[in-house]
């Protein structure tokens, strides 16, 4: 055992002590960032170095507390094939991770210090956010900055409305004057410069992300770039470069053909995923990385709990953001979404449609194949052929058949010939789900089959 500092020299000097080794494999346990430079220099020697999730490390039993001892339960757990190695995709990729990473962040400023400036106008006593709904609007902002320059009449100020603004000059007017007290304005002007400021640095930031974009190898295999699947207007968030393209040609496939994600949701996917699919054998283990598929938790035989397991994964966030933007969808996911909130509820429907969405992300990356776009009634008509699939084969288990009702028949009639009759009802009287009293032929039909008035039961 030997010690070594972190400063670059010494992680030099450590690489070259294992090397002198003969050492093939190195198991790294992931600790905040520190563990960064140590395994591209590993990488770099030809190292085959695992990085080990620290709570994994703590589940195995027999772990010691010190970090001397640490390092030494991690080699002997090693050899045996007990650590998992964490997901790290390729260099190229990882460069255009950091750089969208430190994207997002920039953005999370710039909604902070857009939040500030109402609490500013606020302590001014100008209680404007009723007619002018957006501070971030061309209205707003040209008041915000009228205000900031000396404008205090509400006359004056009123008259910097944009056309396309709801309320008319004489209603803002009527929001805009304040108490006379200036002192917020110094938080004002720090909130609206910092927010510009934020924005400026996003914009400049984009340049490297393109770059790193044209890094990446040509996928496309003569395939052109398809048309655009819906006009979106541009937002001020959106990124200053072209987006399409580049993910077109670096992966082979169009991922905003589908419904719910965009050129910033489909490059989040693709930095935080990477490009090689072979990390996955299986669509399976992919969704399970992603933390979108249920985690069963088994004792005795017994399943406890189905819940997916918590997971800070920034790629599933991003697909849970699109699943949550198709609730009014015209089209198969749209209906999907809307079929499992009917059963499930919100927040479990959000995660049912953004597993679909992974494994049809997952599939057309690691095949190339394009999206094939379906309908609703598509979708919906599938769904009833499944039902009635179901209805069937329970309708088999009661020695029954299904058929459809004659023509002319009454919407919501129930036709129930003699294998519905009161003589035929005593199986159907002793088994479960339906409880040991008789009941009526028109009362059992409608628990066989309570959701299908327009199918009847025969013989």
């Amino acid at each position: 055992m030997r010690g070594f500092g972190a400063l670059t020299a010494d992680l030099d000097a450590l690489v070259a002590w294992l090397v002198a080794c003969a050492i093939t494999t190195v198991a790294l346990e992931s600790t905040g960032v520190y563990w960064i430079p140590l395994f591209e220099l590993l990488e770099a020697r030809g190292f085959e170095v695992l990085l080990v999730d620290p709570q994994q490390v703590q589940k195995i039993k027999g772990r010691p507390t010190s970090d001397v001892h640490d390092c030494q339960w991690i080699q002997r757990l090693h050899p045996f094939g007990w650590l998992a190695g964490a997901f790290r995709p390729a260099d190229h990729v990882c460069v255009l991770r950091r750089d969208l990473r430190q994207r997002a962040m920039l953005l999370t400023y710039a909604a902070q210090h857009i939040q500030h400036r109402p609490k500013a106008l606020s302590q001014m006593h100008r209680k404007w956010q009723p007619v002018v709904s957006a501070l971030t609007g061309v209205t707003g902002l040209a008041i915000l900055r009228a205000i900031l320059t000396g404008a205090r009449d509400p006359g004056t100020l009123a008259q910097l409305r944009d056309d396309r603004c709801t309320h008319d000059e004489a209603t803002i007017a009527r929001a805009l004057p304040g108490n006379g007290r200036d002192a917020p304005l110094c938080a004002l002007a720090q909130a609206v410069a910092l927010s510009e400021v934020s924005h400026q640095k996003i914009t400049a930031g984009d340049r490297p992300i393109e770059a790193s974009l044209q890094t990446c190898a040509d996928r496309r295999a003569g395939q052109p770039l398809p048309p655009a699947p819906r006009p979106r207007k541009r937002g001020r968030n959106q990124p200053a470069c072209a987006v399409r393209e580049p993910l077109h040609r670096i992966t082979g496939v169009d991922l905003t053909q589908i419904e719910g994600l965009d050129e910033t949701t489909s490059w989040v996917i693709l930095s935080e995923m990477g490009l090689d699919r072979r990390r996955w054998p299986t669509v399976q283990h992919c969704t399970a990385w992603l933390g979108l598929c249920p985690h069963h938790r088994v004792s005795g035989g017994n399943v406890l709990r189905r819940r997916t397991k918590p997971c800070a994964n920034r790629a599933a966030t991003a697909l849970r953001l699109a699943a949550a933007c198709l609730h009014h969808s015209q089209s198969a996911f749209g209906a999907f979404f809307r079929r499992m909130k009917a059963r499930l509820g919100a927040p479990k429907a959000i995660t049912a449609t953004a597993h679909t969405l992974a494994r049809l992300v997952s599939s057309m990356l690691k095949h190339g194949t394009a999206y094939v776009r379906q309908g609703m009634d598509e979708y919906e008509q599938q769904s009833r052929d499944r039902t009635v699939k179901n209805l069937t084969r329970r309708a088999k288990t009661f020695g029954s058949t299904l058929g459809q009702t004659p023509e002319g028949t009454p919407e919501g009639a129930l036709v129930y010939p003699s294998c519905l009759r009161s003589s035929s009802l005593e199986g159907v009287r002793s088994s479960a789900p339906f409880s040991s009293r008789k009941i009526s032929a028109t009362a059992a039909a409608t628990r066989l089959f309570p959701s299908r008035n327009a199918w009847a039961c025969v013989r």
